[in-house]
């Protein structure tokens, strides 16, 4: 077997050159946690260092609501403990999954989560975003989410998709019916919305989702995982974060940034 031979000196430039260029371009993309930090004003903190007071709609205390609570009083479907939000959802009882929102107010901005899924429940989801309820001519003032399942991390644009009212009006009666979608509508309302693969787990996870324009971007653990582009994204006025949760999930901090 011939001998290794020593690297020449131009392969060695060309490798050390192709290293730097590399480290350069790594170095130069910013996780969406980043870009808040750098161009955005922290507007709302809240680590859940404190007790809740009973079961009623603004029981977490700091800004927080509950457009459920009230409907269940007798039952605690958010528990402060150790710094941790335990939500709970009775959603049976309540005919609704437990949805609680704090004021934001961003046109471009997001929020940075920490959150797990404690294995208390199959099929735990979270479901998180941006509601609007003075806009006219969308359900609720939904306007568009990030949602995290057992399999898969979709983001959904509500505003222009199954939440405005026109798009409801037309798709309600195929839903009753439980017949297919016009095929129009249905290209409509795929391309609202973007899911890719992940594998849900029992861990804590930082989860940072943004809006930027006419994009929106989610982001775990300092690694971008989904991105997609729809007009709801662009939305004039975030005036809410929201949690929807059908079962079982943990928080233990929560940052909302705006950086215009």
């Amino acid at each position: 077997m011939a001998p290794d031979r020593p690297m020449t000196r131009p392969a060695t430039a060309l490798l050390l050159l192709f290293l730097i260029l590399l480290a350069r371009s790594t170095a130069a993309v910013p996780t969406d946690a980043g870009w808040l930090r750098e161009n955005g004003t922290l507007i709302f903190h809240d680590s859940f260092d404190r007790e809740e007071t009973g079961n009623g709609a603004k029981a977490v205390g700091n800004g927080w609501n509950s457009a459920t609570a009230d409907r269940v009083p007798q039952i605690k479907q958010a528990d402060l403990d150790g710094g941790i939000l335990k939500i709970a959802s009775a959603t049976r009882e309540a005919g609704h999954a437990a949805h609680l929102h704090h004021e934001a107010g961003f046109t471009d901005g997001g929020v940075v989560v920490r959150f797990r899924f404690p294995g208390l429940n199959k099929g735990e989801s979270l479901q998180l975003g941006f509601v609007d309820r003075e806009t006219k001519g969308v359900h609720a003032g939904h306007l568009c989410y990030g949602i995290l399942s057992e399999r898969g991390i979709t983001l959904i644009d509500h505003k222009t998709g199954v939440m405005n009212l026109e798009i409801r009006q037309r798709r309600q009666p195929y839903l009753d019916r439980k017949e297919k979608l016009p095929a129009d509508l249905d290209a409509l309302l795929k391309a609202k919305q973007l899911t890719v693969p992940w594998k849900a787990d029992t861990a804590w996870h930082e989860l940072v989702l943004v809006t930027e324009g006419d994009e929106m971007r989610l982001s775990l653990d300092g690694l971008p995982v989904a991105r997609h582009r729809s007009a709801g994204f662009a939305h004039p006025l975030k005036r809410w974060f929201s949690f929807l949760v059908p079962n079982t999930v943990w928080v233990d901090d929560v940052k909302i940034w705006k950086v215009k």
